[in-house]
């Protein structure tokens, strides 16, 4: 059994691969559940407490970017150790928290350490697993996540029905059980080592910043600022000799329509478990502890059906999987739209159609894309693919808070009759609309892919 396993570093460090990504999630996730909570304790707006999400989310997109071209240098496994460990100190600073920047400063030390983690969901696959079985390998990956997903809201639950939420800083502590394994079975390989553009970076991080900031605190200068630095950003990269994004990547048509692809559906997919909680504590008038588990038949769901979705995209191809996913994303927002003011009860089974479909949709688009680069370009091609996808979650956490803190008065919805929820059910409509344009964008982009199936 010792030496079937060290023959085959892949399978081991894809299933390690797997647990480290549940517990990324669950961190990631479940913090979610207590923004209400959280936006109550400290006297915030919902734009205001959302920056506990989206100060995460966007350290964690250029970082996952970094450690991608630090990969180049330095051996994966020593990169894993010291993001882990800056993971676990941030943990710590939350836990210790008594103001709300405190959270924020623990937040963002968390998501330098964990930046790690996508890097190495990225570079696993595609140097351990031929084109052919990446799709498993993807599912593999994308069912911890879905795991995640469905033990963070148990979790966060119990956690916040027993002591007081800061105590979710706790749950990353696991991931010191994957140490061991990293540092035994990732190999030494190194890129090219080409140095970093720190300054691109820099201003790529400073423009979604303050992009954010004019988003949920309104004001003129903060846009300003990021129109400012967006476009130092692309000067930047448009003459620094090692630029910190390759435009030339935007050359290949089908991956620039797969980015924006990307960046769509990640910002769409996010409205689940960010809104959910707002919706469920102001709508139906639901604690933190409850809100978590009327999560988790979606999340459950996803978990069981993870390894199932890279297999079906190996047999029966990306397209075929992105059309079934866009079906059932679209089924759930128009759901949510009609429906949004009824019992937690039926607003779970909603949520299971739109869970599954973003797992489904994640595992097409990952594999399209990456078939769309040449071998030598897919491991920086699938590290921007992975970066502005964390961007625009980021972002659209700042749009949709603002958005229920406007409010609205008018169900553009004609179908919803519910008192008090037309902001919800304007936004879902409006995403159901977006998807349609995402899936005709995917037919144009892939349709012509060809099935690839398993021997």
């Amino acid at each position: 059994m010792k030496a079937g396993i060290q023959k085959n570093p892949g399978e081991v460090l894809i299933r390690i691969l797997a647990f480290t990504l549940v517990i990324s999630s669950v961190s990631a996730m479940m913090f979610n559940i207590v923004l209400p909570q959280m936006s109550a304790e400290y006297q915030l707006s919902y734009s205001e407490a959302s920056w506990v999400t989206a100060i995460y989310m966007l350290i964690y997109a250029v970082g996952s970017v970094v450690y991608g071209k630090l990969a180049d240098s330095y051996k994966l496994k020593n990169l894993l150790t010291f993001g882990l460990i800056v993971f676990l100190l941030g943990s710590l600073v939350g836990l210790c928290a008594q103001a709300y920047w405190m959270v924020l400063a623990g937040r963002a030390l968390q998501a330098v350490g964990a930046s790690v983690i996508p890097a190495t969901a990225m570079l696993i696959p595609v140097r351990y697993f031929p084109p052919e079985t990446r799709g498993r390998a993807l599912g593999i990956s994308a069912t911890g996540l879905a795991i995640g997903n469905a033990i963070g809201p148990i979790l966060a639950a119990f956690i916040v029905s027993v002591v007081h939420w800061r105590w979710l800083f706790c749950v990353p502590f696991l991931i010191l059980f994957t140490l061991p394994f990293y540092r035994r079975y990732l190999d030494d390989q190194r890129g090219n080592g080409a140095p970093i553009d720190w300054l691109g970076g820099g201003l790529l991080a400073a423009a979604v910043a303050l992009l954010l900031w004019s988003v949920t605190m309104g004001g003129w200068g903060a846009a300003a600022g990021s129109a400012a630095a967006g476009i130092a950003f692309f000067i930047r990269v448009r003459f620094a000799q090692n630029p910190f994004v390759s435009l030339s990547l935007l050359r290949n048509k089908r991956y620039a329509l797969g980015l924006i692809m990307g960046m769509l559906v990640m910002g769409m997919g996010y409205s689940l478990p960010f809104l959910t909680p707002q919706l469920l504590a102001e709508v139906n008038q639901l604690e933190a502890g409850v809100i978590g588990f009327v999560m988790v038949p979606a999340a459950a769901i996803s978990a069981m059906l993870g390894r199932r979705a890279g297999k079906l995209a190996d047999t029966k191809g990306n397209a075929f999987l992105f059309t079934l996913a866009s079906a059932l994303i679209l089924l759930c927002f128009l759901l949510l739209s009609v429906f949004v003011g009824v019992s937690p009860g039926f607003i779970a089974g909603f949520l299971i159609f739109g869970t599954v479909g973003q797992l489904l949709m994640q595992v097409s688009l990952s594999n399209s894309i990456s078939r769309a680069l040449p071998r030598e370009q897919t491991g920086v091609g699938m590290g921007l693919f992975s970066m502005m996808g964390f961007i625009a979650g980021a972002v659209s956490t700042g749009i949709y808070s603002q958005v229920v803190d406007q409010g609205a008065d008018t169900h553009w919805n004609p179908l919803n009759g519910y008192v008090n929820t037309a902001v919800f059910s304007n936004l879902y409509l409006v995403l159901g609309l977006l998807l349609l344009v995402v899936l005709m964008l995917y037919r144009y982009s892939f349709s012509r892919e060809q099935t690839t199936s398993v021997s």
